[in-house]
């Protein structure tokens, strides 16, 4: 949460305030792999004011360039989106004045992302290269095309903007190891794009590269399962700053994208061994990000201080901030509007499998259930 506010709030104060609808569960990731090469000093967060999505309550929140990256790659990547929503005449896309009015605020975006990033070093010219080059490939791909020809672009934005966090970090050698996850990250984002999106754009007749190259849902499936076992190997490289500083990033890259995977295909799996069972997750389909669990950008506000309760009119402001968020249905836990106390999401199901090691601090790649493959921090677990 302290990231995700972190990347909304940069990209209000460097770029404006209709710049934080690019804000993304994705994007964050920038953020925590930053400081978690850098680890954490006294500049690296700050306490934000009362928020919507966080019950109107303030939080410690990150700040500094990784939240600055974030910013500067979510709203380049988001005015792609937004062109290529555009150019394919979506929703209310289609009409004239809205698709110029769209590509202005696209065009506002590549520049803003341009200045935030030189200020960063980091060049976007390398993303909206990659970007440029996903139309043409779409254009020419069909029945035998390579997926991985469809996904490169991708995969290549990701891969650059991974990278810079290890030199922005003062990491180098972490670089190339980086690179490699993020590489892998794209393809993932945009395979799994494509199984979550193939029957609504069978129905609507939108392109899906699945569905243009023919590719078996096996195949996809094993590209997936092989990407998420590569990031896996690409963090074991990476040099984190002390004990405990790569955890989240642990559990965000090997654990939630194991769990994406297995959400977009309807099985269940264990994030260490790479297998997967063919058990349908859940009837309610995957979440909205298939990164993060699901719960809104604003996730569950904290639990209030001890003995404080809100009135009336206060928690019925924030229990309708939590059913526009679906959080009620889906987040676990939320906390109770009025009384703060936990509660479990309506439609919340447990896992088969398990979180990172709780039991101690020393290690970020362990678990504690027998499926998993060892432990090296020395814990009884």
């Amino acid at each position: 949460m302290a990231h995700l506010c972190g990347l909304c709030l940069a990209l209000r104060g460097d770029h404006g305030q209709f710049a934080r609808v690019a804000t993304n569960y994705d994007g964050l990731v920038i953020s925590v792999l930053v400081e978690a090469q850098a680890g954490r000093s006294d500049g690296w967060r700050r306490t934000a004011g009362p928020c919507p999505l966080r019950g109107m309550r303030t939080a410690s929140v990150a700040q500094g360039e990784g939240a600055r990256l974030a910013a500067t790659v979510s709203l380049v990547l988001a005015s792609a989106k937004v062109r290529d929503h555009v150019a394919d005449g979506d929703g209310a896309l289609a009409r004239r004045p809205v698709a110029a009015a769209a590509r202005r605020v696209a065009g506002r975006w590549d520049r803003a992302g341009e200045r935030g990033g030189a200020a960063l070093g980091f060049d976007t010219a390398l993303l909206l290269d990659a970007v440029g080059r996903q139309a043409e490939l779409e254009a020419h791909a069909g029945p035998g095309t390579s997926l991985l020809a469809v996904t490169e672009p991708t995969e290549t934005a990701t891969a650059a903007a991974f990278g810079h966090t290890a030199v922005l970090a003062g990491r180098p050698g972490n670089r190339a190891p980086l690179e490699e996850a993020g590489r892998l990250f794209g393809r993932l984002a945009h395979l799994l794009d494509a199984v979550e999106d193939l029957a609504e754009d069978a129905e609507s007749g939108a392109w899906n590269p699945i569905a243009a190259t023919g590719a078996d849902l096996a195949e996809v499936r094993r590209l997936c399962d092989d990407a998420v076992h590569g990031v896996r190997l690409a963090l074991k490289d990476t040099e984190f700053a002390g004990e405990g500083s790569g955890r989240l990033a642990h559990v965000l890259l090997v654990h939630e994208l194991r769990r994406a995977v297995d959400r977009a295909f309807g099985t269940t799996g264990c994030a260490h061994t790479g297998q997967g069972s063919t058990t349908p997750e859940s009837s309610y389909g995957p979440p909205q990000s298939p990164w993060i669990t699901p719960g809104g950008p604003g996730g569950a506000p904290p639990e209030p201080p001890h003995g404080r309760r809100r009135g009336l009119l206060a928690g019925c402001l924030v229990w309708t901030g939590l059913c526009c968020t679906c959080q009620v249905c889906c987040r676990d836990p939320y906390h109770d509007p009025w009384s703060g106390q936990p509660r479990e999401g309506l439609c919340h199901k447990c896992d088969d499998c398990c979180d990172c090691c709780d039991c101690c601090g020393n290690c970020s790649d362990c678990c504690s259930c027998d499926c998993c493959d060892g432990c090296d921090c020395g814990c009884d677990c």
